[in-house]
């Protein structure tokens, strides 16, 4: 069996298929990975391990026009293929395989451009798969943004690396000046039992919203200023005095039982 078919490898620049979860802790003694490394429901390599240089195919899953989910504002969205941190209840299991979709073309980066031209966008965003495994489309793709926008137009960038991992000695130069690039970095894995539907832009606890070029200046972490995480479920907190009013038709339990099936009370 070759490398794409076979379970998770520690050979560098190896193309991983979609397999099941993994936990392999390549960098096993190694501490101040950051919240949540090293993760038993994912994989977590060493530093240069996995280079982005060899593993991207430069394939992308989708783009997004328009969108107001993946970052501050209005945003177009890219997401590339391939991941091999492989976190256990990650939603976007479907493209882990860096050949999942399809290529990333002149064509497509035209649109990109032509869309962060129009006003009323305030930026893009990099998700996945893994976006500092896919420098050879995003680095030039940054580079042509900031050349004709500066940073009138904001880049954001998801990613299951650490911020701590990302400035471990021996990690690959491109992840670097990727993350030079970016306005906003969403970092670290997945992790199910952290998971909180509360939290703005993020899915579990241990990840951070970053704000890079303050970091970067300061030579440590410091959050996004405009976080703000829900206290309270919307659809129980909004139609609080509604449901009052209306009876219990319009209650706020019943409302979240038609739209999403749950609700979060305090």
């Amino acid at each position: 069996m070759d490398s794409f078919t076979t379970s998770v490898t520690d050979k560098p620049g190896t193309v991983f298929r979609h397999v099941a979860p993994g936990n392999r802790d390549f960098a096993r003694g190694e501490s101040g990975r950051g919240p949540g490394v090293p993760c038993r429901t994912s994989n977590n390599p060493q530093a240069g391990q996995w280079d982005g240089r060899k593993m991207s195919q430069m394939i992308v899953a989708d783009y997004k026009r328009f969108v107001v989910t993946d970052g501050e504002g209005i945003r177009c969205s890219l997401y590339v293929s391939g991941c091999p941190f492989h976190c256990e209840g990650c939603w976007n299991s479907s493209i882990w395989d860096f050949r999942a979709g399809k290529p990333y073309t002149a064509a497509l980066e035209r649109q990109i451009m032509s869309d962060l031209a129009l006003p009323y966008v305030q930026g893009i965003t990099f998700l996945g798969g893994e976006p500092f495994l896919n420098t050879p489309i995003l680095n030039p793709l940054a580079r042509k943004i900031r050349a004709k926008f500066g940073h009138d137009k904001d880049i954001w960038s998801w990613t299951g690396y650490t911020w701590e991992e990302l400035q471990r000695p021996g990690e690959t130069p491109d992840k670097a000046e990727l993350l030079s690039y970016l306005d906003i970095l969403v970092d670290g894995r997945f992790i199910q039992a952290e998971k909180n539907l509360l939290l703005q832009f993020r899915g579990s606890t241990n990840q951070r919203v970053i704000d890079v070029p303050k970091s970067l200046a300061d030579g440590h972490i410091d959050i996004w200023p405009r976080l703000h995480d829900q206290k309270r479920f919307i659809p129980e907190m909004y139609n609080k005095d509604r449901a009052a009013g209306e009876g219990a038709a319009s209650s706020p339990t019943v409302l979240a039982r038609l739209c999403f099936g749950r609700v979060f009370l305090d």
